[in-house]
């Protein structure tokens, strides 16, 4: 069983920037397909990024490429996502989750999910 937090939130203007942290605790999270994902606001949830533990193989999403980057810290048992010019579309709620797959885009080949944390990006 792998728990899975969430933080870095919070609300900020068009051309900012935020970092997202999920931190597993209960399993090292080495071997598993670590992605994020969001849900805005009266919106599907959607793929943002994903990272192969291992290999640190990634792969993003088209409308966060170039400005979003998924890492991860072995010492911290913990994956990030640096957000970079944010616009009113990123505002959703960004939730981390854990997999057995490999780079997979798709929520269900994710087994352990975080409870998400809130963005915001004024205009």
């Amino acid at each position: 069983q792998v728990q899975l937090v969430e933080s870095g939130g919070g609300s900020v203007q068009a051309g900012g920037s935020l970092r997202l942290s999920c931190a597993g605790s209960g399993r090292t999270l080495d071997s598993y397909t670590m992605g994020w994902f969001r849900q805005g606001p009266g919106k599907e949830r959607e793929f943002v990024a994903v990272i192969r533990w291992r290999s640190s193989t990634t792969y993003y999403a088209d409308s966060v490429k170039g400005r979003f980057t998924i890492s991860r810290d072995n010492a911290k048992n913990t994956v990030y996502l640096q957000m970079n010019s944010l616009n009113s579309e990123d505002t959703a709620v960004y939730y981390c989750a854990a997999g057995f797959s490999g780079i997979s885009a798709q929520g269900s080949d994710y087994r352990y999910w975080g409870q998400g944390t809130q963005v915001t990006v004024s205009s």
